[in-house]
């Protein structure tokens, strides 16, 4: 049985707060109440999180894209300042570094914070984040509950099913308190 309050306008924000909602429920709050439904599950939250607080509409967080310049790249080139990962950027490093290539998290985070580097220093940089990579347990981003939660759930399951993962996510998200695997979770295995 499920404790979790539903989402609506007569919930206090910390109560909110206290439990997990999917990212669907809550752009389903804020196009119910008026409140722009865009952004990640993080943004979603916090807007919805003031809403209940004061009543007042937090406006969305505005990306301004601009239309990129660049229509060919070489190795020369300058890496711009508001570097977007397009196909064209993709074409040009699979053509460069091989067809292994990939647009890992560390090196989208350089490419964005080492504007105007040429493309010839991203390349090397490429290898370099490729060669020091560590094996084992990656960074998985703080929006991605689940997938965190699964996997601490087998780091500390080994043999466990994935239906039996499923189960304790299902109830753990269900009671209030943080998202994070704990071992009493295994409880939800008994009902």
């Amino acid at each position: 049985m499920s404790e979790r309050p539903e989402l609506t306008i007569e919930l206090k924000s910390k109560e909110f707060l206290e439990y997990y909602y999917l990212k669907e429920e809550l752009v389903y709050f804020c196009r119910e109440n008026g409140l722009p439904a865009s952004g990640g599950k993080t943004e979603l939250t916090e807007r919805i999180a003031y809403f209940l607080d004061t009543g007042k509409v937090l406006a969305a967080k505005t990306v301004r894209t601009q239309k990129h310049k660049i229509s060919t790249i070489t190795r020369d080139s300058i890496i711009e300042s508001d570097f977007v990962c397009s196909e064209l950027h993709r074409a040009f490093f699979k053509r460069e570094i091989g067809e292994s290539f990939s647009f890992n998290v560390a090196f989208q985070k350089w490419l964005k914070s080492n504007a105007g580097k040429t493309y010839a220093d991203a390349i090397v940089a490429y290898n370099e984040i490729k060669n020091t990579k560590k094996p084992g347990k990656k960074d998985i981003g703080s929006q991605f509950e689940y997938n965190t939660y699964v996997r601490d759930f087998f780091e500390e399951n080994k043999g466990a099913s994935l239906e039996d993962a499923i189960k304790c996510w299902k109830y753990k998200k269900s009671i209030k308190g943080q998202n994070k695997y704990e071992r009493t979770d295994l409880k939800a295995l008994d009902q």
